[in-house]
């Protein structure tokens, strides 16, 4: 690379990965999308000399894939864009133990209890909302909230959109499936409006089609960014809601691999203050360490932290489960 991905104060004192004098190459299954992550690996590489061959592809076909190959598999590293994948993979025994320096000063809602993968960063499941046409005392305390009358007809949701299926997961693991399937249709008789994505329900928001929205943290942001006076704001459900998953993307070394100590170090590079950093500015996602300096178009990182369930990433595996409630819902 000729320029640098970081600024020098966001390089301040962060980069302490030591460079790998070997010609080491690691191949890297990554379900996180190119244009996001790439130039983070371009820069790992020059930082470390360490070369990275990477096969995108989506993070679930991923997972199949690195199943179906087994010990036989090229792949060193799995970067997973959901825990529900990275616990799918984790469960059939594939990953390697990581040394417990690598995320024993991470938040517990940021780790694998197996202590096999760890969160490079994090997505908030949270409410978007009309701060027009609503008031601050009638919002939702819970997620659970969106099926009373007074919301009927008022709030948007994407039953297709992947965030949304593991934030079902997670209230089917702490619930269960009779109440989370009586959550679904008690929302879809209060006419709850379909959108194909998060994107289109903040912007449904800001055109008067809804007035709440059950989306991820960082698409407001987007429009905001662009925006001062984009017409919507969003906020957290009470404190240890469901709706308020934190949603994770995760990485993991597989057990087949012969890089072990070079994989180590790529994660080391990812939970680093100066990558942690080019998440929360130029993705809007949350850093999973404290110290890096807040995206002004987010909620404050201990705000989210606080506000964030505890479950067992490795839980919300069950992606079938939730796709056959969601049908019997009669929403897919």
């Amino acid at each position: 690379m000729s320029k640098k991905l970081f600024t020098p104060l966001a390089l301040a004192g962060a980069l302490l990965v030591a460079p790998v004098v070997s010609a080491t190459t690691l191949t890297l299954y990554s379900g996180r999308g190119e244009s996001m992550v790439q130039p983070l690996i371009d820069q790992f590489s020059e930082e470390t000399g360490i070369s990275v061959d990477v096969r995108y592809g989506g993070t679930a076909q991923l997972a199949v894939l690195l199943q179906e190959e087994g010990d036989r598999t090229p792949a060193d590293l799995y970067w997973g864009q959901d825990a529900g994948a990275m616990g799918a993979v984790s469960k059939a025994g594939l990953l390697a133990s990581l040394p417990e320096s690598l995320y024993q000063d991470l938040p517990s809602i940021y780790k694998s209890v197996t202590g096999n993968w760890i969160a490079t960063t994090g997505r908030a499941r949270l409410f978007v909302y009309s701060p027009e046409r609503t008031d601050a005392e009638d919002h939702p305390e819970s997620v659970f909230d969106l099926t009373d009358e007074q919301y009927e007809g008022r709030v948007g949701w994407a039953p297709t959109n992947g965030s949304f299926q593991s934030f079902v997961t997670a209230m089917r693991v702490e619930y269960g499936d009779e109440r989370t399937l009586e959550w679904l249709e008690g929302m879809k008789e209060n006419n709850a409006k379909v959108f194909r994505n998060n994107s289109t329900q903040v912007q449904g928001v800001a055109d008067g089609e809804i007035d709440y929205g059950l989306v991820n943290n960082y698409y407001l942001p987007r429009f905001t960014k662009n925006d001062a006076d984009f017409p919507a704001d969003q906020d957290f459900f009470q404190d240890g809601d469901i709706g308020n998953l934190m949603n994770v993307a995760g990485v993991g070394i597989l057990k087949a691999s012969d890089e072990q100590e070079a994989a180590r170090e790529f994660i080391r590079f990812l939970i680093s203050p100066a990558a942690q950093q080019y998440f929360a500015l130029e993705v809007n996602e949350y850093p999973v360490i404290d110290g890096v300096i807040q995206n002004r178009h987010s909620e404050p990182y201990q705000e989210a932290l606080e506000a964030s369930p505890e479950i067992d990433l490795d839980d919300l595996d069950d992606l079938e489960g939730t796709l056959d409630l969601l049908r019997q819902a009669g929403l897919i």
